[in-house]
């Protein structure tokens, strides 16, 4: 095989959700965008529901379109983007439950669907999604009395527990819906670890269930192993890749791996990139390129046919921190071409 193979394991998945859920006393949902983080939305919300969860989140309309193909009727799928011109009959057909993020979206939603699901996404200082204060002040006595299913937010720092900035949203949030008798969520995976006040009735984990920071106790749940295509010897003086960028100075083994920028390993990981087979770890040389990356196998006492990138002794958030970028982009960029092989459940 030619391409390298993403090993998901299903059961870790779900074992993570259970364990976030077992940390508050709130109905836990699951967060699926970007299909699944990288994995499979449809392969992981089942695993999900299987587990228990009744309530998922996506981006956009057409990934709530593929979640509600893979899980059928019945389980609540919201959708962050709220409802946009043109998704209406995709809400109203699938049964999407879009969390209105503006006075506009509001007015389309009660206008084109009424009676139909929905939620508020409230802007407690982040200033990426939801109505402001005084939006929401002039619409409220509307937007309640049809019924919303959720009153949301989302917090800007909540990876860093002692940041001010929690504090006050969570205090923001609380001034915007006390006592309106609206199911609330405010925490997502880093909210759930700052403890109870901000958990309300509902948390929606993502990055954790998928076993990167900050929840640190996560389940691994993916390994990549990648292809070795060819095997060379180079002596003292010889030069790999694009650019010269890296010289042998002993003789060297080197072995070409397929995987590169076109599978979603970045390029800011040229000269600083670590492959391991089994508990021995080999450098990555010269620059990554499209498909391909070449790596010093010159300690190994055999020749490899793979070479795991993301496994037991590397998970996403320390690949991540060698790319200067965070586990979310790892996972979420991981390439097509990759043969997706799904463990359990």
């Amino acid at each position: 095989m030619s391409t390298g193979t993403l090993s998901i394991s299903l059961d870790a998945i779900a074992a993570n959700w259970r364990a976030l859920a077992a940390m508050t006393g709130a109905e836990t949902a699951a967060v699926v965008k970007a299909n699944g983080y990288g994995l499979g939305a449809g392969r992981v919300a089942r695993a999900l529901a299987r587990a228990g969860a009744r309530t998922f989140f996506v981006a956009m309309a057409e990934e709530g379109a593929a979640v509600r193909q893979a899980l059928g009727p019945g389980p609540e799928i919201m959708v962050f983007a709220g409802h946009m011109r043109g998704d209406t009959d995709m809400i109203a057909d699938l049964g999407l439950v879009p969390l209105l993020n503006s006075v506009d979206q509001l007015t389309r939603h009660l206008e084109s669907l009424p009676g139909h699901g929905f939620g508020i996404q409230l802007d407690t200082g982040m200033n990426r999604l939801g109505m402001e204060w005084d939006a929401w002040a002039a619409v409220a006595e509307t937007a309640l009395a049809a019924g919303p299913l959720l009153l949301m937010s989302h917090l800007a720092c909540a990876d860093e527990a002692d940041h001010p900035m929690n504090p006050y949203q969570l205090d923001v949030f609380r001034q915007m819906t006390d006592g309106l008798g609206v199911r609330r969520s405010l925490a997502a995976t880093g909210g759930i670890l700052l403890g109870p006040d901000y958990h309300f009735d509902m948390t929606r984990p993502g990055i954790g269930l998928y076993g990167g920071a900050p929840f640190v106790q996560a389940r691994r749940t993916v390994q990549l192993d990648l292809p070795v295509i060819q095997i060379r010897d180079l002596a003292i003086g010889e030069v790999v890749g694009y650019g010269n960028s890296w010289q042998a100075a002993r003789p060297s083994r080197i072995a070409t791996v397929a995987g590169g920028y076109g599978d979603g390993l970045l390029r800011s990981l040229s000269h600083n990139l670590l492959f391991w087979h089994g508990a021995q770890s080999c450098p990555a040389v010269g620059r990554v390129s499209m498909d391909l990356i070449c790596v010093d196998i010159t300690d190994l006492p055999e020749a490899p046919q793979t070479l795991t990138l993301i496994g037991p002794h590397q998970g996403v958030d320390q690949l991540a921190a060698q790319a200067g970028t965070i586990g979310y982009e790892v996972l979420t960029a991981l390439g097509a071409r990759y043969q997706r092989r799904f463990l359990a459940s």
